[in-house]
């Protein structure tokens, strides 16, 4: 499937615009060739040791064999399901490539009590466990890992023989994982968690779960010449150009997957997109959209729509098809991969960012180490409606009295120009339709609105809300989760993790003036109907 993308109106212009002087600037063979001056000299420190993603097709063959070899020596032993604990950039890929190729892979990407407990009260007895982190110091990996450890012991199974690490040459994890006898795979130390897609980090627990890896590769292959000439019909770069050419800059990037063949890519495409280019008061802001979102016909003038099709070129034969204005996108996923890895380093070209690193994530898990250490009593809601506590920043909560009214106080910070940010700290699997709140408010609110299972999303485009232009508004949603569950030899509970993780981020948000409501769901279930009626 060869790799397309066509453009019109205003995408079209910010093309013809910014589209010669990449080419005359050598942009695509610089990156190719791993020149860490492009991004300037502020950047040229983490450049130098962030663009291995370009090699990564070559360095990660020689994986292919083992991860195979190791598939089939777990299936002999009946070991065929797959979980994979990992955040952010180490699990985004994996759920991608899995979903697409129609292979079971459990994601186990939060800190939420029940999702925990799902994952481990399923078939343990034929399960492995891949633990994925790159600085091998991730809070929530550790912690699904000792719980996983321990239920694998009270089973009697030894947790040597089911549980394999996949991070960086070095990291404490990687010591600490030899010394333990796991199975360890070592990732591409020079490529960022977000461009990690085609290392060992999406290819170890997809290829584990019985995804054809080869085959991903060779479609990355397929497109990895194109990219690296200064040439006009490079893809990386008219994509770069169509999204950040623009004179004005349309910064909201709406992604919607409008084929078939693959499944997922926008949630990807969203953290690489905001957590490379969300910082210095920038950004791109990448929305995740469904064919029928309110956004696509409100005609906003800073939304740029990208919709990912099956055939760029088909897509263009007949009028009804064009989607006059947008970008469209066509080819195979490993190709995408690639492609949008080259894209997003351009764009941050574009912007005059560095868009490998993250300045702004770590605030969040020093306040949430904070709340860890000291576990302050719960600050007293504003008030509380139907069971459901209400908190927030002052212009917020102040005088609101009701459910609705605090929303509608939330959206009255919200400015022309302005995105609403949904972040459920809630277990995702038995409360999946909270994603719906996403589609009503942004009918109510006119504007953007992006939707977030946490902590996931702290892992990549909570750089965006901290870092990028500052006019976001922040609904988060939190719950009581009925069940809690330990973490063997920590002092803290999941549920006392997960909502730590939120209150951290909202006083990181607060802290950077950013508006903030949250709403605890006392009895999660049952308020539910009052919590859309709010939003409604």
């Amino acid at each position: 499937m060869s790799f397309k993308v066509h453009v019109s109106g205003a995408a079209e212009q910010a093309v013809k615009a910014a589209l010669p002087q990449l080419v005359a600037d050598l942009v695509a063979s610089g990156i190719t060739a791993q020149d860490a001056a492009l991004w300037g000299p502020d950047a040229e420190a983490e450049a130098s040791k962030r663009l291995g993603w370009t090699e990564s097709v070559a360095i990660s063959r020689p994986l292919v064999p083992e991860i195979v070899a190791l598939r089939d020596e777990l299936r002999a032993k009946g070991v065929d399901r797959i979980v994979l604990g990992g955040m952010g950039g180490s699990s985004l890929a994996p759920e991608v490539i899995a979903q697409t190729a129609a292979v079971e892979l459990t994601i186990l990407d939060s800190t939420a009590p029940g999702q925990v407990l799902a994952a481990l009260g399923d078939r343990l007895e034929s399960t492995a466990l891949v633990v994925s982190s790159k600085s091998g110091s991730t809070l929530e990996t550790d912690s699904q890992r000792r719980v996983f450890e321990k239920a694998f012991r009270d089973a009697g199974i030894d947790p040597r023989e089911r549980i394999i690490v996949v991070t960086d040459p070095g990291s404490p994890l990687d010591a600490s994982a030899r010394e333990a006898g796991y199975r360890v795979f070592n990732a591409d130390p020079n490529v960022g968690g977000r461009y990690s897609a085609l290392t060992a980090f999406g290819l170890v627990p997809s290829g584990l779960a019985g995804v054809d890896i080869e085959e991903l590769l060779e479609e990355a292959e397929t497109i990895s010449l194109e990219l690296a000439i200064d040439d006009p019909t490079n893809p990386g770069l008219i994509l770069a150009a169509a999204i950040a050419g623009g004179n004005p800059l349309k910064d909201k990037l709406a992604l919607v997957s409008d084929g078939t063949h693959i499944v997922g890519l926008p949630d990807w495409a969203e953290q690489l997109i905001a957590e490379s280019t969300g910082k210095q008061g920038t950004g791109i802001l990448p929305v995740v959209l469904d064919k029928l979102a309110p956004e696509l016909s409100a005609n906003l003038p800073d939304l740029q729509v990208v919709r990912l099709v099956d055939n760029a070129d088909a897509r263009h034969l007949f009028p009804a098809d064009r989607h006059h204005g947008e970008i469209l996108v066509s080819g195979s996923l490993g190709a995408q991969f690639l492609v949008w890895e080259y894209a997003t380093a351009i764009i941050g070209r574009l912007l005059g960012i560095n868009p490998f690193d993250q300045p702004d994530v770590e605030s969040a898990k020093i306040a949430t180490r904070g709340l860890l250490d000291n576990r302050p009593e719960a600050t007293a809601p504003a008030f509380v409606a139907d069971g459901i506590e209400v908190r927030g920043t002052a212009a917020v909560v102040a005088g609101a009295g009701t459910l609705s009214g605090a929303v509608d106080a939330l959206l009255a910070q919200l400015g022309p120009d302005g995105y609403v940010s949904i972040q459920a700290y809630v277990d995702r699997i038995a409360l999946p339709q909270l994603a719906g709140l996403r589609d009503l408010l942004a009918g109510k609110a006119g504007r953007p609105v992006t939707f977030g299972w946490g902590p996931r999303f702290l892992h990549s485009t909570g750089q965006f809300h901290k870092g990028g232009p500052a006019v976001g508004v922040f609904l988060q949603i939190t719950e009581n989760a009925p069940e809690d569950l330990a973490i063997p030899d920590r002092p803290f509970t999941f549920g006392q993790l997960i909502q730590a993780q939120a209150n951290g981020d909202a006083s990181v948000l607060a802290d950077h003036g950013r508006p903030v409501l949250t709403l605890n769901l006392t009895d999660p279930e049952a308020n539910l109907v009052p919590l859309f009626d709010a939003v409604n």
